[in-house]
C-alpha cells in the first residue's frame, strides 16, 4: 500500500527533446526513446531540484537485414552493431541475448545517457532541461551507456555514482559536482557488477559509508530456521576519499525469510540522516514470472553503525501505481515496477523520486510519519 501524500509522473519520454540528444546525427537509423526513468535526485543550492534522469534512447527498429542491432560508442562516435538473428533471443524489447556462449552473453536494444532536469523546489514543476550538460559514454569502458545515477551530498560536495557498461565490465563510475549541474568525472570506484551503489549523505567519524550491491550466479545457504534468506543483499563499504573503497566487515540490509518480498533486493536512495539515524529506501522484488514485482521498502540503521538495524517494515512504502501510467498505456513494456533512486528533506514529508515502469520518473510527498517507530 502506498504511503504517500501526493503521486505524479513529473517528466516522461514524450518530454526528451531527441534532436538535442548526444546520439543526434551519428546513426543513419531513427531512434526513439524506450524510457526516461531512474533519476538520480537532489537539492541544488538555490533550492531548486534536479534529477538525473536516465534516457534510455532505442533503436527504432533493432532488426532489419536479417540482423538485431545495438548501438554502441566508439572514440567519439556511436555506431550500430549487427548480430545474425539465428544467434540471438530478441524476445525482450530492451536488450537480446547471444546464443552458444557458456554463460549469459547479451546486448542492449538502446543505450542510456544522463539529462539533468531542474524542478521546483517542491518537486511538482519542471523548471528547465540541461541538454548542455548531458552525461554520455566518453570511454570504452561504458560504451554501451550511463545507467542509474546516485546523487548524494557530502561535506558541500555532490557525488554521484553510475553504472557504466560495457563488454569490458560492468562498473560503478564516480562524478562530482558543486553545483549539481557541472559534473567531473572521478573514477571507476567498483570494477565488479554492482547495479546499486549508494553513497551515505554525510560522513561517521570522517569516513565516507556507502550501500553496494554485488551480485552473483550462486549463493550460500543461511542455516535452516534462520532469519535470513540466501541471496543479492545490500552490503555496505567504507572509504577515506570517497575514491578507494573497502567492504565493511557487518552485513548490511539481508533478504528476509519472512517474506518474499524480498527475494531480489538492492540499494535504491542514498541514506539520509535523521535524528533517529539512517534512512534508507531500498527496492524489493517479489517473483512473478517475468522480471519480477519490484516495491520500495525502508529500514532505519544506527546513526555511527549503519550494519545495526533499528527497524524496518515488511510493508511496502511505494508501488507500483497503474493510473499513473494509463496515458502511457501504448509505451508500456514493464508492469509491477516502481524503482526508488532519491530522497529529499522537505520539513515535514520526504520527496521521493523513482523510476516508473522503466519508463518515466515518478514524484511522490511521503510524510515523515510513515517511518515512526
Amino acid at each position: 500500500m502506498t504511503q504517500c501524500s501526493l503521486d505524479r509522473l513529473i517528466f516522461t519520454p514524450d518530454q526528451v527533446d531527441l534532436s538535442r540528444s548526444p546520439l543526434a546525427g551519428h546513426l543513419a537509423v531513427e531512434t526513439y526513446v524506450l524510457g526516461a526513468f531512474n533519476p538520480g535526485f537532489t537539492r541544488m543550492p538555490g533550492g531548486n531540484l534536479l534529477m538525473m534522469v536516465r534516457v534510455a534512447e532505442a533503436l527504432k527498429m533493432p532488426i532489419f537485414h536479417g540482423k538485431v542491432h545495438a548501438i554502441r560508442w566508439d572514440d567519439g562516435a556511436y555506431k550500430l552493431d549487427a548480430w545474425p538473428l539465428s544467434a540471438a533471443d530478441t524476445s525482450d524489447p530492451r536488450q537480446f541475448t547471444l546464443h552458444g556462449g557458456e554463460w549469459k552473453v547479451m546486448a542492449l536494444t538502446s543505450l542510456s545517457w544522463l539529462l539533468p532536469v531542474e524542478l521546483t523546489p517542491d518537486g511538482l514543476e519542471v523548471v528547465a532541461v540541461h541538454y548542455d550538460k548531458a552525461i554520455a559514454p566518453h570511454a570504452s569502458f561504458q560504451c554501451y551507456g550511463i545507467e542509474d545515477a546516485r546523487i548524494s551530498r557530502v561535506d558541500g560536495r555532490y557525488l554521484m555514482t553510475t553504472c557504466s557498461v560495457s563488454p569490458e565490465r560492468h562498473s560503478t563510475t564516480l562524478y562530482s559536482s558543486i553545483d549539481a549541474l557541472h559534473w567531473t568525472f572521478e573514477a571507476i570506484v567498483l570494477d565488479h557488477q554492482n547495479k546499486d551503489m549508494l553513497v551515505f549523505e554525510g560522513l561517521i567519524e570522517g569516513q565516507y559509508w556507502a550501500q553496494t550491491r554485488p551480485l552473483g550466479h550462486v549463493y550460500f545457504a543461511y542455516p535452516p530456521g534462520s532469519d535470513w534468506r540466501a541471496g543479492p543483499s545490500i552490503n555496505l563499504a567504507t572509504s577515506p576519499d570517497s575514491l578507494h573503497w573497502r567492504p565493511h566487515l557487518h552485513p548490511g540490509i539481508r533478504p528476509h525469510a519472512a517474506t518474499v518480498a524480498t527475494a531480489r533486493m538492492g540499494g535504491g536512495a542514498p541514506p539520509i540522516l535523521t535524528p533517529e539515524g539512517w534512512l534508507s529506501l531500498w527496492h524489493g522484488v517479489e517473483p512473478n514470472g517475468g522480471v519480477g514485482i519490484y516495491r520500495t521498502y525502508w529500514s532505519l540503521l544506527d546513526a555511527t553503525d549503519p550494519s545495526k538495524l533499528i527497524r524496518t517494515s515488511h510493508m511496502p512504502l511505494l508501488e507500483a501505481a497503474p493510473a499513473l501510467t494509463a496515458p502511457l498505456a501504448e509505451r508500456m513494456y514493464l508492469h509491477d515496477v516502481v524503482f526508488t533512486t532519491g530522497i529529499v528533506d522537505a520539513g515535514d514529508h520526504y520527496i521521493v523520486a523513482s523510476g516508473e515502469a522503466d519508463l518515466a520518473c515518478r514524484i511522490s510527498h511521503i510524510p515523515k510519519s510513515a517511518f515512526a517507530g
